[in-house]
């Protein structure tokens, strides 16, 4: 008999739940968890008491907890007493959908957890609203989405689907998406379809809950960028009043704190705004004159601004440099959007029957939300923002360039207990690169590492240093003692590299040898598809840029990881303001922001080796890293305790 959350221990007065809940939390794990099989780790308790104190005490915490921990029930024992005990809910933030279905998915962690202690916890999922279909830009379609077999397919799934979820459809294409899936843009508090639409009534879910809200990163920073203007607006926010926020995967939340924060510009829906407008018959001159200056405008600002484009293969988002002519361009920009807003204002008093008034008014909020991206862009002449161009879908971002004030304003002043936690906060106890990103001044801290046996379960093998003149002997080395690498493991193995680029040049490198274990290529499949495929074919290699996290293979088909190279950080715009804000404080750019940034990935790839007590494996680093300015951050990144061997060359 499952009972509700409330009270999940009895307590009389607000000041004995502390002390309770410490009570709780150990017979949870000293007594009923072993009952059900589950052994007792020390790193689990330790932690699970410490966030406890914080969240008590309404502190911000870091955690970290390296793999084998058991953070995740660690974290979820307070979050479950906490909500009960303030009558508000909890949001659990997590990095990616794969991680909220693991955590609140059937047979995930809170379905686990609420059978063993028989408690019955309500624990929706929050995810991006862009996730969602939206039902008036399908109807406004017409049922052709690209080529007939696609248009079939995706109008069988709006037949059945109740949800509207793009994960139930994986492969449609991110154009398709753009055309049915709810975005900022749409008119919603004018819809005729309100009533029905699958993003309300999954937000009536989740806003309803008493006890967790399993949201995702983009979706709590949108709510908490907007809380206060959407209340001042009369509308809603996105999520309801919480008593505390939980990140897991902490060091993650930069990047979408900023986009939740920025503004984004695609010219693709500036260019299908003036496209419907020139195709109005017996248009009022002024609309037209309008749209045709806004086209001279749009295409002269995004040459102007791909020409200022600092590509960087490394990096998803491409650095822009920032000078007169695209201030310039920015500025006659913003003007043609203002004179074709008002245009289409004086259309909608006009009531003109040749464009829906839902039309107007969506393209009113992307061409306002275009103004506000170059309003920021232009202030200071870009000082004030940080700016880039999606490699993706070549749109533009501006983002505030003060997110730690933002975040200390929104956030940690709220009073609210904050947890962040993750296997990779800090170097070696150091939090001070993450506190600094974050703007914290003195928050608790906890770190606990590993309860596996390291020394048994790891070797880490490093290359004598070298004395070779050029970078394709050194190449070719590297070619070789990988080849003799893989052989000797019979695959098994995950190729660690910083870009495509890198992913093809060892393609073409190893093309011609007869290789008995199949090789999987990241530019060659869909990343869900080829992490299943690495874990099915016991023997295959995975080689890739964006494996370094995300990923568990436990078990055979994964007991080597090569570091084909240090992961040191790309000119990704988020990293050059963090070089140039260390600058600005006097401190050297490359210690304080590279070699960490370097760190905690070079630790998080390490980490996709060893996820049970019963992995075993080797890591093998390619780069140079003994006598080296970063051989100590190295040396902190690998797992505590592994045997360091070199790397001897050999012979293929």
């Amino acid at each position: 008999m499952y009972k509700k959350i409330g009270p999940t221990f009895d307590y009389k007065t607000k000041k004995e739940f502390p002390s309770k809940l410490m009570d709780w939390i150990g017979d949870v794990f000293y007594d009923i968890l072993p009952k059900h099989g589950y052994e007792i780790r020390d790193e689990q308790i330790y932690t699970a008491f410490q966030l406890a104190d914080a969240v008590c005490n309404k502190k911000v915490h870091l955690a970290e907890a390296e793999v084998g921990t058991g953070k995740t029930f660690a974290y979820l024992l307070t979050a479950i007493a906490y909500a009960g005990f303030s009558g508000k809910p909890v949001v659990i933030a997590c990095a990616s959908t794969a991680l909220q279905e693991q955590l609140a998915g059937p047979k995930g962690d809170i379905q686990t957890l609420s059978r063993i202690l028989g408690l019955e916890i309500d624990a929706p999922m929050a995810k991006d609203p862009r996730q969602y279909v939206c039902d008036e830009r399908v109807s406004g379609i017409g049922g052709m989405f690209g080529d007939a077999t696609a248009s079939d397919e995706i109008n069988q799934w709006l037949a059945r689907t109740t949800k509207g979820e793009r994960s139930e459809m994986p492969h449609i294409s991110d154009s398709v998406w753009r055309q049915i899936g709810w975005d900022e843009t749409m008119p919603c508090d004018a819809c005729p379809r309100r009533g029905f639409c699958k993003l309300v009534k999954v937000r009536e879910h989740y806003r309803s809950s008493k006890d967790l809200i399993i949201a995702d990163h983009s979706i709590f920073f949108q709510d908490l960028w907007t809380r206060d203007e959407r209340i001042a607006d009369g509308k809603m926010p996105m999520l309801p009043d919480y008593s505390l926020v939980i990140f897991d995967e902490g060091h993650k939340v930069i990047l979408p704190a900023a986009m939740g924060a920025g503004r984004q510009i695609h010219k693709e829906d500036i260019d299908n705004i003036i496209l419907s407008i020139e195709e109005i018959q017996g248009a009022r001159t002024s609309l037209v004159v309008s749209a045709i200056a806004l086209d001279q405008a749009t295409s002269n600002f995004f040459e102007k601004l791909n020409q200022n484009v600092i590509d960087d293969e490394q990096s998803e988002r491409l650095a822009v440099r920032t000078d007169d002519i695209l201030l310039k361009a920015a500025d006659t920009f913003h003007k043609a959007l203002d004179r074709l807003l008002l245009e289409i204002q004086i259309e909608e008093e006009l009531y003109i029957d040749e464009l829906p008034e839902s039309t107007l008014h969506t393209f009113e909020i992307q061409i306002e939300l275009s103004i506000t991206a170059l309003a920021r862009f232009g202030r200071d002449k870009g000082r004030e923002v940080i700016t880039w161009v999606d490699r993706a879908d070549s749109s533009f971002w501006v983002v505030p360039r003060n997110l730690s004030n933002m975040l200390d304003k929104h956030l940690f002043l709220k009073k609210l207990p904050v947890v962040f936690t993750s296997g990779t906060l800090s170097d070696e106890g150091d939090f001070g690169y993450l506190m600094r990103n974050l703007g914290l001044k003195d928050p608790a801290r906890s770190t606990v590492g590993s309860p596996f046996d390291i020394e048994e379960q790891v070797v880490v093998y490093l290359h004598q240093p070298s004395f070779e003149d050029t970078d394709s002997a050194k190449f070719s080395r590297k070619i070789k003692q990988l080849l003799c690498l893989l052989k000797e493991n019979g695959g098994r193995a995950l190729i660690l590299v910083n870009s495509l680029k890198e992913v093809r040049k060892i393609r073409k490198e190893i093309s011609g040898y007869e290789l008995p274990f199949e090789v999987l290529w990241e530019d060659k499949g869909e990343r869900g598809y080829l992490v299943q495929k690495f874990r099915a074919e016991v023997t295959s290699v995975l080689v890739g840029s964006t494996f370094w996290e995300g990923i568990d293979v436990p078990g055979e088909s994964l007991s080597l990881v090569v570091v084909w190279q240090l992961p040191f950080p790309s000119l990704d715009p988020l990293i050059e303001m963090r070089r140039k804000e260390a600058e600005e404080e006097g401190m050297n750019p490359l210690i304080t922001v590279d070699y960490p940034e370097m760190g905690l990935k070079l630790k998080q790839g390490c980490g996709r080796l060893i996820r049970t007590k019963d992995d075993r494996g080797a890591i093998a680093v390619m780069d140079q890293v003994i006598g080296t300015p970063w051989e100590k951050v190295v040396m902190r990144a690998l797992p505590r305790g592994s045997k360091i061997k070199t790397l001897e060359h050999r012979d293929i």
